[in-house]
């Protein structure tokens, strides 16, 4: 079907069935991760007494949405977090990581990002060299702003984050790579960082930006002493199903200064109807581990594919994996268009458009984006994205279903490679 649907070569074909081979074990390990996430899924709903009438939504003001209310404690007791906000009010990652940084920070306070420069939206959210002037940066508001840079790009500086951490008001880990050249932290490294944060700084906040990682272990950042837990619902936590939203878990007094950000201060938390989503919501997160698992089976294919073909991915399909992101350095602006023009023709829709890049809001460079989604942005489904700036490097995310992933996969191989 591969060859007669898609057109896939036969000496394509070969490798593929090399690459399964090789995956098999991989694939065990994902899936055990999934087994696990999924019983605690269904103990966190049963424990908490999901009924049929939480799943209707509230109109207006919001005011005492029992479903609402309900999935946040649904959401708190599957992370291990003492409160949690999941709601539909969250525009995306960005915003649930805004509202965390503004609900945390006061004029005077200063965030650290302690594993160097947050991703690229950010930047105008803190007020990085001026980004998001008139825009109410951080920095507008008075929050100072320093960071310590991984070492060789790579590793925590453990020395200059103990020396920074006495200073700060809020530590920032970003658990994935973004648009860097480097592996997603593993819970080891995090609950490190949080250890050495608090030794030298007990009253700093230690938040962690756990976009692409939900999932994809069987405990989240909070496990290991994160104070606060951000992330999408249109990324893992979703489970392709929720058509928007986001989260915010952790410390409950925190959770409440960041209700107050989300709506209004004075107003909270018990503000915020939730119309026609709440359905939605609960399915996509009943899902979410499923899906993580579909999506990080993908991952470790296109590694292992691209590696047998002599490109380098990473991580390698053989390496632990701490989201859902395998990233190739495509070596040029032309190749790394290629490649996403192949994802996008391999996505269930639209697959007929070639992405071209773009000066998109929030990025310092034109970025190309592949995603032929059921809902728009999401990267819990096959996407493929990366800025036009050298190594030229791809990011490759997401999968819905393996089956149909892994036609995707070879179909942007095939086209970006010409085999």
């Amino acid at each position: 079907m591969l060859k007669e649907w898609f057109g896939i070569s036969d000496a394509l074909l070969a490798v593929d069935k090399q690459a399964l081979e090789l995956c098999a074990p991989e694939f065990a390990k994902v899936d055990a991760i999934r087994d696990h996430n999924q019983l605690k899924m269904l103990h966190a709903f049963t424990e908490n007494r999901v009924a049929a009438t939480h799943l209707a939504g509230s109109t207006g003001y919001g005011y005492d949405d029992a479903g609402r209310d309900k999935l946040d404690r649904v959401f708190a007791d599957l992370v291990g977090a003492e409160d949690a906000l999941c709601r539909p009010h969250f525009l995306s990652g960005t915003h649930a990581l805004t509202v965390a940084l503004f609900g945390c920070l006061r004029a005077g306070d200063t965030l650290l990002a302690v594993t160097g420069r947050p991703y690229d939206t950010l930047e105008g959210v803190i007020g990085i060299n001026g980004a998001g002037a008139g825009c109410g940066s951080l920095a507008e508001y008075g929050v100072k702003y320093d960071e310590v840079p991984l070492v060789n790009g790579r590793e925590p500086d453990w020395e200059q984050i103990a020396q920074k951490a006495p200073g700060a008001t809020v530590c920032h880990i970003q658990r994935s790579r973004g648009y860097a050249n480097r592996p997603a932290f593993d819970l080891e490294t995090i609950g490190r960082i949080v250890k050495t944060v608090k030794a030298a700084n007990p009253d700093a906040v230690v938040l962690v930006d756990n976009c692409y990682g939900t999932f994809t272990q069987t405990e989240e950042p909070t496990a290991v002493g994160a104070d606060l837990i951000v992330g999408s619902l249109i990324k893992n936590a979703g489970g392709g199903i929720a058509p928007t939203g986001g989260y915010i878990a952790g410390r409950a007094d925190l959770v409440e200064k960041c209700g107050h950000r989300l709506t209004a201060p004075g107003t909270g938390r018990e503000l915020g109807c939730t119309l026609d989503t709440l359905r939605q919501l609960y399915l996509g997160l009943y899902y979410a581990p499923g899906v993580t698992a579909e999506a990080l089976k993908s991952s470790i294919y296109a590694s292992c594919l691209l590696e047998l073909l002599g490109r380098t991915a990473t991580p390698r399909y053989n390496e632990p994996r701490n989201d859902i992101i395998t990233s190739l350095d495509t070596g040029s602006a032309e190749a790394l268009v290629a490649f996403c023009q192949g994802i996008q023709a391999g996505s269930p829709v639209d697959s007929f458009v070639a992405p071209e890049p773009y000066a998109m809001p929030g990025y310092e460079s034109p970025v190309v984006m592949a995603a032929g989604a059921f809902t728009l942005g999401s990267s819990i489904e096959l996407s493929c994205d990366g800025p036009l700036r050298e190594p030229y490097t791809a990011y490759l995310q997401g999968g819905l279903n393996f089956t149909a992933t892994r036609a995707g996969i070879l179909v942007a191989v095939q086209r970006a490679f010409h085999l």
